[in-house]
């Protein structure tokens, strides 16, 4: 028997519609007889009038129908890509950060490294990090391509996401950035100087990018947000830049970086002192305790501390 509760559920939800389509009808319907009758004509609602209504509105249920047959997981892929591709770049901005946490589904990688090629940076980048957090290596070509971007906030991105994945060209970014030179005299893509420029002169961006990954000067031997956002809003920015890019060679294996972060341990700026030794920590050799003891008498009481836990850290490991 058929289930009658469906079908009064059923009409229900028809009427209304069907109740439009009549009154859209009718309106047009009396428009035409004043028409008509204006040129001493008659005009009736044939059957025929009567089924193009019901034609009408059984095309409006199909279309609902089908959308109402997605499943949830075809209706969530409709709204990020809807999202991914929409006019707006906060909206493609969002959406594209929105696929980071999708790691059982390889359409967000697909997703990602399309957004790499969007005409906006600010999605570009969006893009470059949401391929880290996933750890793409398949993407890692298309990472090391974005390094030559012209804009330093999807280089840095780039960068971020290729050392998470322990990439040499990652490192090799953060080390010319921290050093202001590259490895060994040799560019950063293709021996072109051209990339380390662009970072350089933007330090701005930089600072911004680096703060908005979660990867900047925080903390770094005691200093915390107010000190960041301090530097920051007085416009000395380069330090944090460098102060972060120490920091992205924690766990770079070249020993050139391990070099150059005991250098730096003797910078003239405090912050980046901190940094080093907060990366030398991370990275557990014990064999430069001898070459950053000096930290323990450090004027800078926050420099001070960083290096005593690293020299603590480094002390106990076997």
């Amino acid at each position: 028997m058929f289930p009658r509760f469906k079908f009064s559920k059923l009409l229900v939800f028809i009427s209304p519609i069907y109740a439009f389509v009549c009154t859209l009808y009718n309106s047009v319907h009396t428009n035409l007889l004043r028409h008509v009758e204006r040129n001493h004509m008659t005009i009736t609602m044939t059957l025929g009038n009567r089924i193009a209504a019901a034609a009408v509105v059984c095309f409006v249920l199909t279309a609902m129908a089908s959308g109402q047959t997605q499943s949830p997981q075809q209706l969530a892929w409709s709204i990020l890509q809807g999202g991914t591709s929409n006019s707006n770049v906060e909206q493609r901005v969002t959406a594209v950060s929105a696929l980071a946490v999708i790691t059982a589904d390889p359409k967000a990688v697909t997703t990602a490294e399309q957004a790499l090629q969007d005409p906006n940076p600010s999605v570009r980048s969006a893009a470059a990090t949401t391929l880290g957090v996933l750890k793409s290596t398949s993407s890692i070509p298309k990472l090391e391509q974005a390094l030559k971007d012209t804009d330093p906030a999807v280089i840095m991105s780039a960068a971020n996401a290729l050392v998470q994945m322990n990439n040499e060209q990652g490192y090799d970014t953060y080390y010319a950035v921290a050093t202001g030179q590259l490895k060994g005299g040799e560019g950063l893509v293709g021996s072109q100087k051209q990339e380390l420029n662009t970072l350089l002169h933007n330090p701005k961006d930089l600072a911004e990018t680096a703060f908005e990954q979660g990867i900047g000067f925080v903390p770094f031997g005691g200093i915390g947000f107010g000190a960041f956002k301090a530097i920051h809003d007085s416009g000395q920015n380069a330090i944090l830049v460098k102060a972060t890019a120490y920091k992205m060679l924690a766990k770079d294996p070249d020993p050139r970086s391990e070099k150059a972060l005991i250098n730096a341990t003797a910078d003239p700026q405090w912050q980046v002192r901190a940094a080093a030794y907060d990366a030398l920590a991370k990275r557990g050799d014990k064999s430069v305790l001898s070459q950053i003891s000096n930290g323990l008498t450090d004027q800078q009481q926050q420099v001070q501390y960083a290096a005593a836990a690293t020299v603590a850290q480094l002390s106990a490991l076997r």
